[in-house]
């Protein structure tokens, strides 16, 4: 049986700090931005016939934040020599940051415009995480892959919503 010293138990907690706190940040800063808007301005938006009943958003992204902060942990566990670990990090962090954006642009800005131009480079960074995660650690690569379909489906329906206003 492995033991682990104290030393490496410890050095675990700050991996799922770094993990969890900027995920759930993220969430909470989408929420400040989408929340207020959902029942005035949102819902008076014409909406494509695959919109799904507002109900849905919450447990499709509690779900994916969980995911990325599991992706995020397992890519800081790993050693910093590990090549490609900070190039992966560099990207989940960016793409992460474009998430919290993303609320700010279209709710809050009132913008489906500015929220398709974020989510289509947000895109990018999932894919290119995603690809890079691969080469560091196939479940971190694996865990991310919902988002990018999710985010994929958001910017067809981001689109729907501009076009269709």
């Amino acid at each position: 049986m492995l033991q682990r010293t104290s030393n490496q138990n410890s050095s675990g907690i700050p991996a799922l700090l770094l993990a969890v706190l900027p995920v759930v940040a993220t969430s909470i800063i989408g929420q400040f931005a989408t929340y207020p808007n959902i029942e005035s301005w949102y819902s008076a938006l014409e909406k494509p016939s695959f919109n799904p009943p507002n109900w849905v958003f919450a447990p499709v992204w509690t779900t994916l934040f969980i995911l990325m902060a599991y992706a995020a942990w397992r890519l800081l566990s790993r050693p910093a020599s590990t090549p490609g670990r900070s190039t992966t990090l560099i990207l989940f962090f960016i793409q992460l940051a474009l998430n919290a954006l993303w609320s700010w642009m279209f709710f809050a800005m009132q913008s489906p415009v500015a929220g398709l131009v974020n989510i289509i480079v947000q895109i990018g960074f999932i894919l290119a995480t995603i690809v890079q995660a691969w080469r560091v650690d196939k479940t971190a690569a694996l865990c991310l892959a919902p988002l990018a379909a999710w985010v994929s489906f958001a910017a067809a329906l981001n689109f729907a919503i501009w076009f269709l206003n």
